[in-house]
């Protein structure tokens, strides 16, 4: 290999280029112009994740706040004063239930706060959103069937599976941000090689 390049360097004659007069004074304002550019601006989303913060305080403020209703027993649905009436809810049924609630709902608001959402990944949290936001409409569906038909197995089964399955969508979510994380960086890695 050497000798070939030495072979190759033997015949190679020097060129003498001259530069244009104002080469200096073109290749100074280039330098002027790169540097004073402005830098596009990149879409900050920290206000979403303060916002996602704050929602997270506020239920958990919600939640664990000392309420005088608790002692009070569930009123009879037959009552014609609908003033009397108290909704159940499964915190409502039990102390376990209400343990069990308070610790879905809080993990579901504690995924949804730690979501970093950017132009990459906008689309994807979007969508398992909207599942979760038809989760939410469907766990409120169910709520109203307990009230109405009363506390039953399967609507608390239902209730619980429907907590389980918002707070296991998040989870997938989590991860496979990862991976278009890992995925992105590993592109950018081989695009700088």
């Amino acid at each position: 290999m050497q000798k070939d390049i030495r072979d190759l360097l033997k015949d190679y004659q020097e060129q003498n280029i001259e530069l244009s007069v104002n080469h200096s004074k073109k290749f100074e304002d280039l330098l002027q112009q790169e540097i004073h550019q402005q830098k596009p601006k990149k879409k900050n989303y920290k206000w979403l994740s303060i916002a996602a913060s704050i929602v997270l305080l506020i239920s958990l403020a919600v939640q664990f706040s000392p309420s005088n209703n608790k002692d009070n027993p569930i009123k009879n649905t037959d009552s014609k004063n609908k003033s009397e009436i108290k909704q159940i809810s499964l915190g409502s049924i039990s102390p376990e239930f209400n343990s069990i609630e308070t610790y879905y709902t809080n993990s579901i608001n504690l995924e949804i706060s730690q979501l970093v959402l950017s132009e990459d990944n906008k689309d994807m949290i979007d969508g398992y959103l909207l599942k979760i936001a038809e989760l939410t409409k469907e766990y409120k569906s169910l709520t109203k069937e307990l009230n109405t038909n009363g506390v039953n197995d399967a609507t608390i089964d239902a209730l619980i599976s429907n907590l389980q399955l918002r707070l296991q969508l998040l989870q997938r979510l989590r991860k496979q941000l990862k991976q278009l994380k890992k995925l992105n960086t590993k592109q950018n890695e081989t695009q700088v090689i």
